[in-house]
């Protein structure tokens, strides 16, 4: 789904005070409410603009929107943070935004995601009939009850991206996985402040559990970790699922096999040379060939990560010319011959 930034909405920046809030709105919804304007893109702006005040205008959802963070931009691909979807119905499935007997539809997957749990329990703000700006109702909400489903067990699954290195894939150890876990807070009373949230409505646990990777793992591949996702107000745990990515400055991973640059200088290239390398089986030394040109693989029997059934992969050492950056002036005169030759 995409961020939506509902300072940018509202046209506000994010320390605006509740006035200005409620001033940006009404400023808004008189611009585009669709019974005064009738382009084509007024009524989807008008919902967007009901959305954005109804997450700004509401103390506890203001709180819980800014805790996502404030490196996000409107239209960016958005994943709710572990423990933090709380869409009970989906995006469809909230009281929508009626004026004058006009159905407006209800609020998008991105609000349902973070704010489903509120409003399942509670209120949406909505609008009168539109006669002029007599009927406009801009201060009061018209509270309306729904029922709150049940969250089935899919939903307490959690998937999160797992970055590993070469050396965590050869080692073959558990590697340590560190994670926030947000959680709907069980301990908020029916009404009034809760102070194990702070009024969010959430909390946020910092967890480490030590992960063993399967031998042969593949890049994208997910592991699953049993009873590390969220808990629902049964007890019942979901799992978490962690998506592989291979985070390595020196290698590529490509199965068991292992791709590593190797620098050499123009001589080296032409005339051949034996260089010492760095292996995760240890240093080695390899003889480069006369005539070896930038992308050429040698590759490296037996020196890359281990297999399932015993063994292991090749380790591909890519050549890469490079130029010094410190050549003398004789030497870059050399160059010049060669190339006259």
């Amino acid at each position: 789904m995409k961020y939506k930034d509902y300072y940018e909405i509202l046209g506000i920046k994010k320390d605006a005070s509740d006035a200005e809030i409620k001033s940006a709105y009404r400023k808004l919804a008189r611009k585009y409410h669709p019974d005064v304007n009738k382009t084509k893109d007024a009524e989807e702006k008008f919902k967007d603009i009901n959305e954005a005040y109804e997450v700004l205008g509401d103390k506890q959802k203001r709180q819980r929107y800014d805790s996502l963070g404030s490196n996000w931009q409107g239209g960016a691909d958005f994943t709710p943070p572990p423990g933090f979807e709380f869409n009970f119905g989906g995006g469809q499935g909230f009281q929508g935004f009626n004026f004058g007997g006009q159905d407006m539809g209800g609020f998008s997957d991105f609000f349902s995601s973070i704010f489903g749990d509120m409003m399942g329990a509670g209120q949406a703000r909505q609008t009168g009939g539109f006669g002029g700006f007599d009927g406009f109702d801009f201060g009061g909400a018209q509270q309306q009850r729904t029922q709150r489903k049940p969250q089935k067990s899919a939903d307490l699954d959690v998937t999160m991206n797992f970055n590993v290195t070469a050396k965590d894939l050869f080692d073959q150890k558990p590697v340590t996985v560190k994670f926030n876990q947000m959680e709907r807070c069980r301990q908020c009373p029916p009404h009034g402040f809760c102070s194990a949230c702070g009024g969010t409505g959430v909390r946020s646990e910092q967890k480490s559990i030590k992960v063993k990777i399967p031998v042969d793992v593949k890049e994208g591949q997910k592991i699953r970790v049993k009873g590390e996702g969220k808990t629902d107000d049964y007890g019942q745990k979901g799992d978490l699922y962690l998506v592989l990515n291979m985070k390595d400055n020196e290698y590529e991973l490509n199965g068991t096999d292992l791709t590593k640059d190797i620098e050499i200088t123009p001589p080296e290239a032409v005339l051949g040379c034996k260089k010492d390398i760095q292996t995760l089986h240890g240093k080695i030394g390899i003889k480069i060939p006369p005539k070896t040109s930038t992308g050429q693989m040698l590759r490296l029997k037996d020196l890359g990560l281990p297999k399932k059934g015993g063994g292991y992969g090749n380790l591909n050492a890519r050549i890469k010319i490079i130029i010094p950056k410190d050549l003398t002036d004789k030497q870059i005169e050399l160059y010049r011959k060669l190339q006259e030759l």
